[in-house]
């Protein structure tokens, strides 16, 4: 697995593979979807290339905290609001370093 950087990443990326450090993190919050009542939370990430906005869905929401160093595989980057914005996704996986 080769990791990229946050510079690299656009609109379109896919199978993202990404090791960074957690700079800031909103505290999570219960929605409700078309699927049902879930938790959301926002968090920042940042490598010696920049930063970009993690969305945290479900159990990943509790999952990381300021401070962590993380490492996301097959994520995605969507825009919302004009913003980047990096998920997990199902397919993901979100680790804790």
């Amino acid at each position: 697995m080769v990791n990229m950087e946050i510079s690299e990443l656009n609109v379109n990326s896919t199978k993202v593979n990404i090791k960074a450090k957690v700079i800031e993190k909103d505290s999570s919050r219960e929605i409700l979807t078309r699927y049902g009542k879930t938790k959301v939370s926002n968090a920042k990430l940042e490598d010696k290339s920049g930063t970009i906005k993690l969305v945290l869905w479900g159990d990943d929401a509790d999952k990381i905290n300021e401070g962590d160093t993380i490492e996301i595989e097959n994520g995605f980057v969507k825009e919302w609001n004009s913003e980047l914005q990096l998920s997990v996704g199902k397919f993901g996986k979100l680790t804790v370093l």
